[in-house]
């Protein structure tokens, strides 16, 4: 049973807070823990709401460490989280009856890194391409490592979450 409208909204609104606390604890300027939410999110809620809370939370992050990328390139990035939780969510539900649960979330949570570091970097690389020039956005290549390393660390944080709160989840 899903739960009603209202109690989504209710625990959306706790994990964009669970968000910004995560955006508070960064790894490499503005690479942080803000997306674990939106990953549990998406898989909890729908990809749906893991967009709104992956967008809010690069925001947080943002703005807490200085938008040291400059706000439009920030506003990719965000769009970008977005993108990697609906790609995300969609997987996850795709394949949810169709293979093992196991299988499932590993092939998710491929789905989640790749979107979430080499895409999304790719992405922001364009935006700061054509902002501050080629040279410029090639340096965002030393950021994939680290990105890549926190997604693992992010999604593995989410797929833990969501097995313990499962049999708390059916009854809300």
């Amino acid at each position: 049973m899903q739960p009603s409208y209202t109690k989504k909204l209710t625990i959306t609104a706790l994990f964009i807070a669970i968000s910004f606390i995560g955006a508070n604890i960064s790894v490499f300027g503005s690479i942080a823990f803000d997306s674990l939410p939106a990953f549990l999110a998406a898989l909890l809620l729908g990809p749906w709401y893991g967009a709104a809370i992956g967008f809010l939370g690069h925001l947080f992050t943002a703005i807490t460490s200085g938008f040291p990328l400059s706000v439009p390139l920030h506003l990719v990035i965000a769009v970008g989280m977005a993108v990697t939780m609906l790609g995300f969510g969609f997987c996850y539900r795709l394949l949810a009856n169709k293979v093992s649960e196991k299988l499932n979330f590993v092939i998710t949570g491929i789905v989640g890194i790749v979107l979430n570091a080499p895409v999304s970097l790719s992405l922001s690389m364009a935006a700061l391409a054509v902002i501050a020039g080629k040279e410029a956005a090639l340096g965002l290549l030393t950021m994939l490592p680290v990105l890549t390393l926190v997604s693992v660390v992010n999604i593995t944080m989410a797929f833990a979450a969501f097995i313990a709160l499962r049999k708390i989840w059916d009854r809300v």
